[in-house]
């Protein structure tokens, strides 16, 4: 195992991913009661808001049951990864959070919660994804990397 990962697990990383997300989030939050900037004009948004939490909750949930079946194989192949939301995202708690901070900040009609998502968004996904994924490829080899060819998400 390269030296670079030799402390880093992929739950680790994840657990990182979320605190950092969860950070950003707040940050957006403080800075709404501190500046608080509407963009909406409309009520029709607090609606869409809620189709994406209940979207991102079912999207997280499926991913987490989802998952669990992985632990359980003896020997690991492409397959193996493409089960429930993985069949078209290789992160779809990923993208469950984002939706789920995204719909939040439609809720409440914040720009910085949007904006802020939107920053945190790309910066797990650049930084962590990214490492999550060499994990990944370094622990279950030529069946992650076939999986990652066919899901491009």
């Amino acid at each position: 195992m390269d030296k670079e990962f030799k402390n880093h697990t992929v739950h680790k990383t994840l657990a990182h991913s979320y605190i950092v997300y969860f950070l950003i989030l707040v940050l957006g939050v403080c800075l709404d009661l501190l500046f608080p900037i509407r963009i909406f004009h409309t009520s029709i948004m607090a609606p869409i808001g809620f189709v994406f939490l209940v979207f991102a909750s079912f999207i997280i949930f499926w991913a987490q049951k989802s998952s669990r079946d992985l632990l359980k194989a003896e020997e690991v192949t492409k397959e193996h990864f493409c089960r429930g939301p993985y069949c078209y995202s290789r992160t779809p708690t990923h993208w469950g959070l984002f939706f789920l901070a995204l719909g939040f900040g439609f809720i409440m009609n914040a720009f910085f919660i949007i904006l802020f998502t939107i920053i945190s968004f790309i910066i797990t996904k650049i930084t962590f994804v990214q490492k999550q994924e060499k994990l990944l490829e370094q622990k279950f080899g030529a069946p992650y990397t076939e999986y990652k060819k066919s899901v491009k998400l």
